[in-house]
């Protein structure tokens, strides 16, 4: 973590360690499972380079740590017992959301600018939709959200917020904040919850999609990177926050 400045932000009860660096508008960049790893690093620096402050809080695992299935599973199993994350009920928003958005929020407040920007992958997908509840949410991308886990069909369509954060989603949406997504088609841990997004968002959600070619395809910004789809993020970014 080269460059990074290692602090901890407590909200509602929930402390996590975060990692800062850049200048310029905000970006929350949330972690996919196991981990900031090398990978998610490598992510998170080409948006600090595209002219951004950039935020990385730790949810799980640690850093400078290249994925294994060990310490995947390790990982998971962290996810699985934590209240924070709501990974098998549905239409309830997870307790982490909360501590993200009070986390967008004193970053904004610091560093200023038209609003923020997240980006969320796997498990953490979700939650830059999630954030969107607030005005200062000017640019969320929701990578390969993956929770709640997909256990039938209720849930692979679920997209991890209650009713009321649904209800907010929609309107802003409806008032002109677009949402990018991102995902491979064959990606079941994605379930439905792309139709879901068209449903809710209309035209204000832009899917990014690539054709799966192998059953392992899934980290769409990181372990099976793609290069069109980092860009498309780039330039989200660029177009909503600069």
């Amino acid at each position: 973590m080269n460059g990074w400045s290692l602090s901890k932000f407590s909200d509602g009860g929930i402390t996590h360690e975060t990692f800062r660096r850049g200048s310029g508008p905000g970006v929350i960049v949330v972690h996919e499972i196991p981990g900031i790893t090398p990978v998610v690093e490598k992510f998170a620096n080409e948006v600090v380079d595209a002219g951004f402050t950039v935020v990385m809080p730790l949810l799980v695992g640690t850093t400078d740590k290249s994925s294994s299935r060990k310490y995947m599973a390790s990982s998971m199993a962290r996810v699985c017992i934590s209240k924070e994350f709501t990974t098998m009920a549905l239409r309830k928003t997870s307790p982490v959301i909360f501590w993200l958005r009070a986390l967008a929020k004193q970053l904004h407040s610091e560093v200023g600018g038209r609003g923020i920007g997240a980006v969320g992958m796997c498990f953490s997908g979700g939650f830059a939709l999630g954030m969107m509840v607030d005005d200062i949410m000017l640019a969320p991308v929701v990578s390969q959200p993956s929770l709640p886990f997909s256990f039938g069909a209720k849930r692979a369509a679920d997209l991890n917020l209650s009713n009321e954060d649904l209800n907010r989603v929609a309107q802003r949406a409806s008032d002109g904040c677009q949402v990018l997504g991102l995902r491979f088609t064959g990606d079941k841990l994605v379930g439905t919850r792309f139709d879901e997004l068209h449903k809710l968002l209309g035209d204000s959600f832009i899917a990014v999609e690539f054709e799966s070619t192998k059953k392992s395809d899934h980290s769409v910004l990181t372990e099976q990177r793609q290069e069109l789809g980092v860009q498309r993020v780039l330039e989200f970014l660029k177009l909503k926050l600069l």
